[in-house]
């Protein structure tokens, strides 16, 4: 038995979240799902080699975006492209501003103070970059994308981390071609990018 079926993962009925307000795409309007989305009566850790096939369940993502303002108003944002060996294989060669993953039931048990959603984004963020320089944080949106197969399964919520210098530093060896890179450029390069990417891209920086 493999890792990923024996794994538990954070998940949410599909049903809250259109009773909560159903959309396709990108949401700015975090406080209108995220207490009850967290809420530990709705949350359940269910095995994810099922979730990944079972779209009566959401499974929640943090997907944090790394970006960087320079001197001139400059704004560059963290890429990467996935390698063969990262979990979702759905996913690989396919270029992503995102990072993050599921949160585990291992999560759960952390002594620490956070709710579990924040210890597994901590957790994934420390497996897989160094962040070499003064950050802020801010929770600024959620992604929702039916149209794919991976989405129907998956939501994701889009934290920014401002960082005072272009300074991240992948850990795994599967994120490779990093670096950041002008988001204006992104924008006229979106298909090779990931769908959620695409979405974030174009939702939070394409008026820039």
């Amino acid at each position: 038995m493999s890792l990923v079926e024996t794994e538990q993962v954070l998940v949410v009925p599909t049903s809250l979240f259109h009773e909560l307000g159903y959309f396709q795409g990108f949401s700015n309007d975090v406080t209108r799902y995220l207490d009850e989305l967290l809420s530990p009566e709705h949350t359940s850790y269910r095995p994810r080699g099922k979730m990944e096939e079972d779209p009566s369940f959401k499974q929640l993502i943090p997907y944090v975006i790394f970006r960087h303002v320079d001197a001139d108003g400059e704004v560059s944002v963290f890429q990467y492209t996935r390698g063969k060996g990262q979990g979702e294989k759905r996913l690989h060669a396919k270029r992503s501003v995102g990072i993050g993953g599921h949160i585990s039931s291992d999560d759960q048990q952390s002594k620490g103070d956070l709710h579990p959603y924040h210890e597994g984004m901590q957790r994934e963020l420390s497996e897989e970059v160094a962040i070499n320089c003064d950050y802020t944080e801010q929770m600024v949106g959620l992604i929702n994308d039916d149209e794919t197969e991976v989405g129907k399964v998956h939501l994701g919520v889009v934290h920014i981390f401002d960082v005072e210098t272009p300074n991240v530093q992948p850990r795994e060896d599967e994120i490779i071609d990093t670096g950041f890179r002008l988001v204006r450029e992104m924008l006229e390069d979106l298909e090779g990018f990931e769908t959620w990417s695409q979405i974030c891209l174009r939702a939070l920086f394409g008026q820039e």
